[in-house]
């Protein structure tokens, strides 16, 4: 005999023999266990369904910008290396909308106070960021103003572009000066980008001096630290209180800024952690403004599954090879032939190398010095923002073949304390 448990042979309660199931019981039993096992299948497709659908509501499609586009497809630079995509990351400075207005008052306009064209190759093996200076003299075309009216194409300082025409002005004006076809835009501001760093719980820095500035409200001590949404935006956009005052040192800082995003979401404890992935799929989604080519989750999937797996010492930062514009120093324009160089080899989807800045040698004084100048280790520094650093197409050979241009940057993979 078995012991009691509702099995055949075991005995109930009484002492008795209790009966086996009937076949009736059992059936009965199995269609309960399957019905419950429909209705779990069904709440979770129903929550992921949910999920999807309120991610993929979140974002804002710039239909204004894609029509301004095609009016101008046929003047736009054509592609020339397929697979490869080139995206503009457009950091709004406006004041309006939910959370901006603390940032000073909304004046009605909005210039791009940081503008970025990250450069996706065919083989997704690299990622290069290219940080275009708000203050690069460049030509403006034609715009179309949101009152309806039209600009006059002007020779003028890059950010008005955004203010004069949004996106498609900026887009416009980027591929003038770049001769490189834009294939998405996402537009960000103040409190989208906060959102994002609060989701995946901070960012780290180093600080070698405490930062008391009133303007960007910011305060830290000195010190290693992981800063917050408030504190981050504060951290990117202070010009005064780090470094030299410099815009060109502000963009060094939101380079090392965002290498050190990416490997935070990069890392197991946000990509792999429910409670930190969805909270910052919902703070991107929700925050961006994006083409309709990306205004779809699919769309943005589409784009992160072609990044995520980048090596970070393959992420590369820098800005456009420029120097001071010669009508006004407080403003700039490009250094030739760095940027040209730049933009060719972008354009045709070829490598180009990133070197740190090289030191700064004791007899020569600081100020007599440009870190657009500095060419690293790979090769001797030319005037223009990059080296020319020789290559041979057989080992052992010394005949040089085309040179690799070497440009001063960075990389996802360096930490840095600034």
């Amino acid at each position: 005999m078995r012991d009691s448990a509702g099995i055949p042979g075991g005995t109930d309660a009484a002492g008795g023999t209790e009966k086996p199931p009937s076949g009736r019981s059992r059936r009965r039993l199995l269609r309960w266990i399957g019905l419950g096992a429909v209705l779990l299948v069904l709440l979770g497709a129903a929550t992921g369904w949910w999920v999807y659908s309120k991610l993929d509501g979140n974002i804002s499609e710039d239909t204004s910008a894609a029509a301004e586009l095609r009016r101008y497809d046929k003047e736009r630079p054509a592609h020339l290396a397929g697979g490869a995509q080139n995206i503009l990351l457009i950091g709004s400075d406006s004041r309006s909308g939910a959370g901006n207005s603390r940032y000073g008052q909304d004046g009605g306009t909005q210039r791009s106070d940081t503008t970025i064209l990250l450069h996706l190759p065919a083989d997704r093996k690299s990622a290069t960021a290219v940080s275009i200076p708000r203050d690069l003299m460049a030509r403006v075309p034609a715009c179309l103003k949101q009152d309806g009216t039209r600009t006059t194409e002007q020779f003028a300082q890059f950010n008005w572009a955004f203010e004069w025409g949004g996106a498609a002005c900026t887009i416009r004006t980027v591929e003038a000066l770049t001769g490189i076809r834009i294939d998405h835009h996402m537009l960000l501001d103040f409190s989208g980008f906060k959102k994002m760093v609060d989701a995946i719980g901070g960012v780290e820095v180093c600080l070698k001096r405490p930062v008391d500035d009133v303007e960007a409200k910011l305060k830290l001590p000195a010190g290693r630290q992981t800063l917050q949404g408030e504190q981050a935006l504060g951290f990117v956009r202070a010009r005064y209180s780090l470094g030299n005052g410099s815009d060109t040192e502000r963009m060094e800082r939101q380079q090392l800024f965002l290498g050190s995003l990416v490997k935070k979401v990069q890392s197991n404890g946000v990509l792999l952690n429910p409670a930190r992935l969805y909270p910052l799929l919902d703070a991107a989604t929700s925050s961006v403004t994006t083409d309709p080519g990306l205004a779809s989750l699919r769309g943005l999937y589409e784009l992160v599954r072609g990044v995520r797996d980048i090596p970070t010492d393959q992420i590369k930062f820098l800005t456009v090879p420029r120097e001071p514009y010669a009508a006004n120093p407080n403003r700039d324009e490009l250094r030739e032939p760095g940027a040209s160089q730049l933009f060719q080899r972008l354009r045709a989807d070829q490598p180009l190398t990133i070197a740190p800045p090289a030191p700064v040698p004791a007899a020569v004084p600081a100020a007599d010095t440009d870190p657009e100048s500095a060419g690293g280790a790979a090769g001797e520094a030319s005037e223009d923002g990059s080296t020319a650093a020789p290559r041979t197409d057989r080992p052992g050979t010394a005949e040089p073949s085309a040179p690799v241009p070497t440009f001063t940057g960075t990389t996802a993979g360096v930490a840095d304390c600034r």
